[in-house]
């Protein structure tokens, strides 16, 4: 692929993005001393319905004797060869998430057990548009959570070079509505790659020509996208270094992550974030300590512990602590194999929040897997709402109370004590424009400048 120039680059860019450039944005995305909020959240979505049985499984007690007799061959051991991490409470990790083990006993990873929707459901598509439109039962609505939490915000800047971003080729259903999420997968390719740089940077004065004449949201996405392209090929694209000896690992997620934390370091003023990892669907072979779920969980989990080190550090710096990672799935899997040496579609499953102001440990009610307890008999019952822990961190941690707004028809919640923060009283009404049931209409007003006005 060839590459831009600098001196082309910066004949297509816009007057304010190039007068930026090789500078750092704190100070345009956040008034210096403000009351802005400058919390960074990231949702990671596990596509497929991960088994949380196996990810966090049960290592004493009445309920180890359940899960040893209904997963013979899958389990995870309690000694020797691949054991389970030790979490307290009974609960063990799985061993191949043994690079997350040191931040949760330094008390930065919270696990939530027993949490999913409040309505069950096994098929992938239904159980995964009611988590992220954040409407369980219902998908009568065309705006994603994370939308709605960035319309209904009240402590946000008036300018922000980025907002939101998903990193990978497709805008997820969280962010359903937003126009301005900027998708990236790979910075290298991120550009206007055709002809030599000559043409493209006629091409960008002509494209910003044709954007900035019109105020239809077509023409804002066309220039947010612009400003990203200039951002991006200037900034990020090319050899990065992670800091503190970061390594991600060699995988597609492990380089979503490491984009993800170059966009963090440019301090575009980010505000919400996702990543998606696919492949949890293990109806076969799932393997145990080894095997296939355990190669995904080593990925996982090394993918996150290079992301917290490479964000960790002090001063302005110290991105973890105004960082968190929430990491959930569509849903669970049945306590029992089948005969696949694989487990179906489940119910209730695992959270994790991965933060510097995370509350550490285990968290929530744990139903037990007693044949009584299962719901419809197979599966482990769910106790906490998922939307309790996002409601949580939407309070705490982004500063933003208007529940109602963001998940309609919620109510009586309460902290579960998954992250540190402030506690606002929830607001249930579903006053305001970020409710958006007809269309796409009240979703079309961007609540953000350009940079390049």
């Amino acid at each position: 692929m060839s590459q831009v120039t600098r001196r082309g680059f910066l004949m297509g860019c816009s007057a304010a993005i190039a007068g930026l450039a090789g500078a750092r944005f704190n100070s345009m995305a956040f008034a210096q001393g403000g009351v802005n909020n400058e919390e960074i959240l990231v949702v990671v979505f596990l596509r497929g319905g991960v088994d949380g049985l196996n990810l966090v499984p049960p290592i004493g007690g009445a309920d180890r004797g359940f899960y040893e007799a209904a997963r013979p061959t899958i389990k995870i051991p309690v000694s020797g060869v691949g054991a389970a991490l030790p979490l307290g409470g009974g609960f063990g990790l799985h061993p191949a998430a043994a690079a997350l083990h040191p931040l949760y006993q330094a008390g930065k990873l919270a696990i939530v057990q027993a949490v999913g929707l409040n309505v069950v459901n096994r098929s992938h598509f239904d159980a995964m548009q009611f988590v992220e439109l954040g409407t369980p039962g219902s998908r009568a609505i065309s705006s994603g959570w994370l939308t709605r939490h960035l319309a209904s915000a009240a402590n946000l800047p008036s300018e922000i070079v980025m907002p939101s971003l998903a990193i990978g080729d497709l805008q997820p259903a969280s962010l359903l509505g937003d126009l301005e999420t900027i998708n990236i997968a790979n910075p290298d390719q991120f550009s206007l790659d055709n002809g030599p740089w000559q043409w493209r940077s006629a091409q960008r004065v002509a494209l910003r020509d044709l954007y900035q004449g019109g105020t239809t949201w077509q023409h804002q996405s066309g220039v947010q996208a612009l400003d990203a392209l200039d951002i991006v090929e200037l900034n990020v694209a090319g050899g990065y270094t992670p800091a503190n000896g970061a390594v991600y690992p060699n995988s597609g997620f492990g380089d979503h992550l490491k984009v993800l934390a170059q966009m963090i370091k440019l301090d575009l003023g980010l505000q919400v974030a996702t990543v998606d990892v696919g492949g949890w669907d293990t109806h076969e072979e799932e393997g145990g300590a080894t095997g296939y779920f355990a190669n995904l969980v080593s990925d996982l989990s090394a993918g996150l512990a290079a992301f917290y080190t490479d964000l960790d550090g002090a001063g302005a710096q110290n991105y973890t602590n105004r960082l968190t990672v929430v990491v959930q799935s569509e849903f669970g899997r049945e306590l029992r194999e089948n005969s696949d040496s694989g487990t179906e579609h489940g119910y209730g499953n695992q959270m994790f929040v991965l933060s510097g102001n995370a509350i550490g440990g285990l968290h929530g009610t744990w139903p037990t897997l007693a044949p009584g307890a299962l719901t419809d008999g197979t599966d482990l019952a769910v106790t906490t709402d998922y939307r309790r822990v996002l409601s949580e961190i939407l309070i705490r941690r982004m500063g933003n109370n208007r529940l109602g707004q963001i998940f309609p028809n919620y109510a009586n919640y309460a902290p579960l004590g998954v992250v540190a923060g402030t506690d606002l009283a929830p607001d249930y009404s579903t006053t305001g424009d970020t409710i958006f049931s007809d269309g796409f209409e009240n979703a079309t007003t961007s609540r953000w400048s350009s940079v390049s006005g």
